[in-house]
């Protein structure tokens, strides 16, 4: 674990950076307007969570969220699940991003496989959101209707996004490279009205044409009325006639928690969670995240590696709510090397780079070098989500890319669309650590017996509502998977899922996913503990551990590890010797696996999660077709070894 009692910081905000952030701005505002004096960011926090009403009333009125009504009652109902926030007022989310925009400024940079770096301004963003949104209008698409798109990072994704929203419509997405049966598992639950999606793609330098997957997966929706396609491979466009005139774009306001989008679970534990979110809620979380937190302003320029499948797509747009620009980039990461993004960095002059802890790892493995023959003195800001990021990773960041990079790790949910905890631009920057807890968001460590803890691992659980937790699932009209998802442990307080560490600093340590912790003889590890282990040793690419119960001859349960070898390199006894060394020395004795395997690769899901409980289910002989949906896979034929073994210990 990380020394928590007197660490020395790896990046420290100057006097400057601090002075210029957003987030003093908004305190300066609290002082004046408010009388509150809120010496530093604790402060801050500790307020936002013991005045809910207060603080998010603050977020509604220093942002100038336009909407009818009153605004009176913040919180109509507290209880959770079912909180009501401002429940007598009306808004758009897409007219509060749109609004009040210089038509000659740029909105978004894009690059993909297809096309070369560009960009849109805020002129051609808002005529094509008012073209499309005719084009929806002429189809019947009104308030509430359904519109998915099956379609890449692209700015024509975006604009369809907002033009739906404008209508008061309800948006899905899913990247093209889902797989048929995927997409039905997602869409088919919402039944749309409209199917938007591309002829094709382009990954790692091949096309991959989608036109017959696209029409299977309009075969088995059901209700589904239209299909418009965009011809992105062949560059053709939306199809003829779907585009309706500029007429400028028509905002319907609706209710606060009328839903924007709708966000899908992994799906590795069966059919995905269809997660509603309403325009209110994402409205103010996100007004709050990119000022606050990712302190974007005027002349930055913000990306973040994500396919339209992953709640990042929806986190990165929210940054459009600021003066702020973004950079949207589709295709492969790592094609036709992993220095495609440093490049796209020094070529867009990307301020914030925001990426995954599973993409740092594999940089610094290959030993790729991202300031070296590339310009990147616009960089400021390096942000990471997805899982955990070691150590290790943070010192390679400070390593390559200097001393005066601003690094934030991340950690939340699609559940919230946000992060739980993460970057604040006022606080030091510790090895291993996130900065803090996110404003309004009443994170706490608790045991089993839901008692709080500080500088000890817990559960992860917030104790009082946020707006932009999910107003309902999709078909779940009493409520009892939603509960089940979250409220079935602590009752009234939301669990997550994750083991955490809140220090007396107020900084957090996530140590993974507490439904795949590892206990043994009482003594429970993270898995990313295990990994960090692990993966220390050069000879060793990639890992996945579980501990599996009942295995006869191992009465504390089976812990298998199962590795991925660096090129050129076997597993042998000495190896496996070095790796009970690094876990003995690193974790504990009682967590030196029983056996490792060598696999070509571990199993994720397409936002990078490695898949712990669906492989330790499928070694305790549970169906895999139960247990997961093979479509919400990166790769999978990454599972076919575990299959395979299941059977074999059967």
């Amino acid at each position: 674990m990380t020394d928590t009692q007197s660490p020395t910081p790896l990046w420290t905000p100057g006097p400057e950076r601090i002075e210029r952030a957003n987030l003093t701005a908004y305190t300066r505002r609290l002082r004046e307007q408010r009388g509150l004096d809120l010496p530093d960011y604790h402060a801050l926090w500790h307020w936002s969570v013991e005045d809910l009403p207060g603080f998010w009333t603050s977020i509604w009125e220093y942002f100038d969220v336009q909407a009818d009504g009153d605004t009176a009652t913040v919180l109509g109902r507290r209880e959770m699940p079912g909180a009501t926030w401002f429940p007598h007022t009306r808004l758009n989310y897409a007219e509060h991003l749109l609004r009040d925009r210089d038509p000659a400024a740029t909105a978004l940079h894009h690059a993909s496989e297809l096309r070369e770096l560009d960009t849109w301004s805020w002129g051609e963003l808002h005529e094509q959101v008012a073209r499309i949104a005719s084009g929806l209008r002429r189809l019947g698409v009104t308030e509430g209707d359904r519109v998915v798109a099956y379609m890449p990072n692209l700015p024509e994704t975006l604009a369809a996004f907002l033009a739906c929203a404008s209508l008061g419509a309800v948006w899905s997405s899913c990247s093209p490279d889902f797989g048929t049966r995927s997409v039905v598992d997602r869409f088919g639950q919402i039944e749309p009205k409209v199917l938007l999606a591309v002829d094709g793609y382009r990954y790692a330098g091949r096309d991959f044409d989608r036109r017959e997957v696209v029409q299977g997966i309009a075969d088995e929706i059901p209700g589904l009325e239209h299909v418009v396609t965009l011809g992105y491979l062949d560059g053709t466009g939306w199809q003829d006639g779907f585009l309706g005139p500029d007429e400028g774009v028509a905002f319907t306001r609706v209710p606060f928690d009328h839903p924007l989008w709708i966000l899908f679970s992994s799906g590795t534990t069966g059919l995905p969670k269809a997660i509603v979110q309403g325009h209110g809620g994402i409205l103010l979380e996100q007004l709050k995240k990119s000022h606050l937190h990712l302190d974007a302003q005027q002349g930055d320029r913000v990306f973040w590696f994500t396919t339209t499948g992953w709640m990042m797509w929806n986190f990165l747009i929210g940054v459009l709510l600021t003066d702020a620009e973004i950079v949207l980039f589709d295709g492969n990461p790592g094609y036709p090397d992993l220095g495609r993004l440093w490049d796209l960095a020094a070529d867009a002059g990307i301020t914030t780079f925001g990426t995954s802890a599973s993409f740092i790892a594999s940089c610094m493995k290959a030993g790729v070098t991202p300031a070296q023959g590339r310009d990147l003195s616009a960089l400021q800001a390096v942000g990471s989500t997805g899982s955990p990021l070691s150590p290790e990773g943070f010192r390679w960041v400070y390593d390559e890319l200097g001393a005066d990079t601003w690094l934030f790790s991340t950690s939340g949910g699609t559940d919230v669309c946000t992060a739980f905890v993460g970057g604040v631009p006022t606080l030091p920057v510790y090895e291993g650590e996130i900065q803090a807890r996110a404003l309004g968001c009443d994170v706490q460590a608790w045991d089993d017996d839901g008692r709080e803890l500080t500088d000890e691992v817990g559960e992860l659980v917030i104790v009082q509502p946020m707006p932009s937790m999910p107003v309902f699932f999709w078909n779940d009209p009493e409520g009892e998977r939603y509960r089940e998802s979250y409220f079935d442990m602590f009752p009234g307080v939301w669990r997550h899922g994750d083991w955490i560490q809140l220090t007396d600093r107020g900084t957090a340590i996530i140590y993974g996913r507490s439904d795949s912790t590892i206990n043994r003889g009482g003594i429970r590890m993270g898995t990313a503990e295990i990994y960090r282990a692990v993966l220390s040793l050069d000879e060793i690419t990639d890992a996945l551990v579980v501990d599996v119960a009942g295995c006869e001859g191992f009465p504390d349960g089976w812990m298998p590890l199962f590795v991925v070898l660096a090129e050129g390199v076997t597993l042998d006894d000495d190896l496996i010797r070095r790796i009970a060394v690094e876990v003995r020395t690193d974790c504990s004795p009682r967590h030196v696996p029983n056996e490792v395997f060598v696999v070509e690769e571990i199993p994720r899901t397409l936002s990078g999660k490695i898949l712990e409980v669906p492989v330790k289910r499928i070694l305790m002989g549970q169906d895999p077709d139960k247990v997961l949906s093979k479509g919400s896979l990166a790769n999978p034929a990454a599972l076919q070894p575990f299959i395979r073994m299941a059977a074999e210990l059967r």
